[in-house]
């Protein structure tokens, strides 16, 4: 029987390519999206190509309410849920004393408090089933910091603790609870950026350029497979050693 995965902000980007890494494995894959219905059915039809079943479902992961209907509308689809990747994420930079309140809370509400939610959610049928794997997508901001980007930073370095604390929790039930934390990947949240900063940031990387989305997905397909069933309450980075 094929797994099921849920990614949360799997219109593009990293959930893109963790969506499809799943679907070159056969998986039945719920994309998420908050808003972007486009780039969602471009997803889908790419899993479907890759060999994966795919089922969208919009939800403002911010949202509790949101969460659960995402969660059991999953669960009604496909009957079960084996994988859980939370990648949905935003950014809204600026210094301290130019941050507006809004952007802390949007920030700390799409990143870090929505984990809370979903992992209620999917954390029931897994106990259930004795069976689970939670994977987070966190960033190495949360671990070194990042000048305007207090909000975000403090977003993901709560999701790590969040992280390490949930795998405590549900480790007597065969589930586990892990992370990711991506350096400088490209993305259309990078290519803000401008060419010019990319190129520097690059080379200040040991590996002498910035990660694609595929290098991430790789590493959360481990962490989804029977290979990875002794892990649990790790951080894996994916930054080309940015932070080493």
């Amino acid at each position: 029987m094929s797994k099921v995965a849920l990614i949360t902000g799997a219109s593009r980007g990293i959930g893109r390519a963790i969506a499809l890494e799943f679907a070159k494995q056969g998986a039945q894959v719920v994309i998420n999206y908050a808003g972007h219905l486009e780039k969602a059915e471009e997803t889908a039809h790419l899993v479907q190509a890759a060999g994966g079943e795919s089922y969208l479902v919009q939800a403002d992961v911010s949202r509790p309410e949101e969460c659960t209907k995402l969660v059991q509308t999953a669960i009604e689809k496909f009957g079960k849920l084996d994988i859980f990747v939370h990648n949905a994420g935003i950014t809204r930079d600026n210094l301290l004393l130019r941050m507006k309140d809004k952007d802390w809370q949007e920030v700390l509400d799409t990143n870090l408090s929505s984990a809370f939610y979903l992992a209620k959610e999917v954390a029931r049928p897994m106990m259930k089933a004795r069976s689970g794997r939670i994977i987070s997508i966190v960033s190495v901001a949360g671990i070194s910091g990042n000048a305007g980007q207090i909000n975000y930073a403090a977003s993901k370095a709560g999701l790590i603790g969040f992280t390490k604390s949930l795998a405590r929790e549900l480790a007597p039930r065969n589930i586990t609870v892990n992370a990711v934390a991506p350096g400088l990947i490209e993305t259309d949240m990078t290519h803000v950026l401008g060419q010019a900063t990319l190129e520097k940031l690059s080379a200040s990387i040991p590996l002498g350029r910035a990660g694609k989305p595929e290098d991430v997905a790789g590493v959360v397909a481990f962490l989804a497979s029977e290979a990875a069933a002794y892990m649990t309450g790790q951080v894996l980075h994916v930054d080309g050693g940015m932070v080493m």
